[in-house]
């Protein structure tokens, strides 16, 4: 049952990605033809995706978590890799991702903004400096967070 409901969340990830690549490959997509059909086709896979994802989340999931905390493991195998242990490095990984791509962002603005603050007036380079410094704190506070949970493993 399982493999069934990842099986149908695969088709509706490709049936996703099918529609991307047809509307960026297809001349009729560019004239607007797609209106009338696009949105409750896009909404219907969304829907489908989200309702194997609950049903997954309720038939599959517990099981895999039970069976993976009732394995008694010997003392000589306390580094094999289990589910949940990705699980736990995925949480781990989380904090690192969300503040790379903030910090990105707010450093793309700022550094943008430098640039025409600086060819304006040259005397502020020292300030714009800072800025960023500020902006790019943000990556090495999900860094931080990240060891100090991977501490906690």
């Amino acid at each position: 049952m399982h493999s069934l409901i990842i099986g149908f969340m695969s088709l509706l990830i490709l049936g996703l990605i099918g529609i991307g690549a047809a509307m960026e490959f297809s001349p009729s997509f560019r004239n607007g033809s797609y209106r009338t059909w696009f949105k409750p086709a896009l909404i219907t896979n969304l829907v489908l995706f989200v309702g194997a994802m609950i049903a997954l989340g309720i038939l599959g999931g517990p099981d895999a978590m039970a069976a993976a905390a009732a394995a008694e493991v010997p003392s000589f195998v306390q580094h094999q890799a289990t589910a949940g242990m990705g699980l736990e490095l995925i949480g781990v990984a989380v904090p690192t991702a969300v503040a790379t791509v903030g910090a990105g962002l707010a450093v793309g603005q700022i550094g943008s903004a430098s640039l025409a603050v600086v060819a304006e007036k040259p005397e502020m380079f020292g300030r714009t400096l800072i800025y960023l410094g500020l902006a790019e704190g943000i990556a090495i506070y999900g860094l931080v967070m990240s060891i100090l949970l991977l501490g906690k493993l």
